[in-house]
C-alpha cells in the first residue's frame, strides 16, 4: 500500500501542531526500519507502517475529553479515529482491525502478541526517548525489559551510546 495518502490524512489531522506530526512521521521512519532489519513478510510491514503512522492520531481527542495526553486516553480514543481514516480510505477490514488493536495498544507493555506490535513499541520508545530527554538508566531500563528484536537493541544502542 502507497503511504501518501495516509500520511496527507494524519497531517491534515494533526493540522497545526509540528511536534505531532513530526513526531508521527519518526515513529514511522523508525518503524520501516526496524520492520525491514528485522525481515518482516510484507502484509506485516504495512500494517506496522500504518499503525506507526497513526499511533498518536487520537492525542488530541484525549486533549479534549480529559484535558490529558496520557497512553491510556490516546489508546482509548485513537482506535476509532484510525478506523474511520483507514475505512473512508478504502482499506480492508482485517487490517483496519489490526492496525486499531494497535493503536489501541500503543502504551501497553504487556501481551505483545506480534512483530507489529513490538516494533511499534520500540520505535515510539526510541522517538519518546529522545523528545523526553531521557536518561541512560531509563535507557537501559527499557532496553532490558521491552526491547526484544536485535534491531531494535541495535539502534537504542548505536543512537544514546548505551552499553
Amino acid at each position: 500500500m502507497d503511504k501518501t495518502e495516509l500520511l496527507n490524512r494524519m497531517i491534515a489531522w494533526d493540522q497545526g501542531d509540528p511536534r505531532r506530526i513530526q513526531h508521527a512521521l519518526k515513529v514511522y521512519q523508525f518503524a520501516s526500519l526496524i520492520g525491514r532489519m528485522e525481515g518482516l513478510p510484507g502484509d506485516v510491514q504495512d500494517v506496522l507502517e500504518i499503525a506507526a503512522i497513526l499511533h498518536d492520531i487520537g492525542i488530541h481527542a484525549a486533549e479534549k475529553k480529559y484535558g490529558s495526553t496520557a497512553g491510556k486516553y490516546q489508546e482509548q480514543e485513537g482506535g476509532p479515529v484510525a478506523e474511520q481514516i483507514l475505512h473512508e480510505l478504502g482499506i480492508g477490514a482485517g487490517i483496519i482491525e489490526r492496525v486499531r488493536f494497535l493503536v489501541e495498544h500503543h502504551h501497553t507493555y504487556t501481551g505483545v502478541d506480534g512483530m507489529d506490535y513490538q516494533i511499534l513499541l520500540e520505535a515510539d520508545f526510541l522517538v519518546n526517548a529522545y523528545e523526553d530527554e531521557l536518561s541512560p538508566a531509563a535507557l537501559r531500563s527499557f532496553r532490558d525489559n521491552v526491547f526484544r528484536t536485535e534491531s531494535g537493541r541495535k539502534l537504542l544502542q548505536q543512537i544514546y551510546g548505551i552499553a
